[in-house]
């Protein structure tokens, strides 16, 4: 069976920094016509990163669209241009005290496909190690929040991590460590 929707016209409703939003006019495989409403988004980079001590690294930052903080794993949003491991070793040492030597890509997925495009690459860090310089963007606040394996299950059976993202990587840390 063929799946495929097939854009017919493209109407902007907003062009913002870093998303833009559109009415888009679609051909649908019986061949009539819908409307997608669509977020077109550059893209981002999130990591998971484990301490010498086995303690996943974590921020808790204020999502104002939520109207709570939530428990993440370090992240954001690909500049113009940018590698995703670059991405996600600078947000990283950004959101807090870490750094890492490097980054493994441990799988790419789409974060919301029913109506935004953003691809979400997942990174696990090599060589984590506290010493970062970098500071979070001026409009952006962050507590880092060390977790063991422990503490990470009981935050997940008691439903403290609501980010897809975080939950994500913790579940591949979880079942490969």
């Amino acid at each position: 069976m063929d799946l495929k929707e097939t854009r017919i016209s493209s109407q902007p409703i907003f062009e913002g920094s870093f998303i833009n939003i559109a009415r888009d006019t679609v051909r649908l495989p019986n061949g009539n016509e819908s409307t997608r409403v669509v977020i077109r988004h550059p893209g981002a980079a999130c990591v998971l990163a484990v301490t010498g001590s086995d303690e996943v690294v974590l921020v808790r930052q204020w999502r104002y669209a939520c109207g709570q903080a939530l428990l993440e794993l370090p992240a954001g949003k690909l500049d113009a241009g940018e590698d995703p491991a670059v991405c996600a070793l600078r947000e990283l040492a950004e959101e807090t005290p870490y750094t890492a030597e490097s980054v493994k890509l441990l799988h790419t997925f789409y974060t919301a496909p029913g109506f935004c495009d953003e691809v979400m690459y997942l990174y696990q860090a090599e060589g984590v190690r506290e010493g970062s310089t970098l500071k979070n963007d001026e409009d952006e606040f962050t507590e880092t929040v060390l977790m063991s394996r422990d503490a990470v299950k009981t935050a997940l059976k008691n439903n403290e991590v609501a980010d897809a993202k975080t939950l994500a990587g913790l579940q591949y840390w979880l079942l490969n460590g």
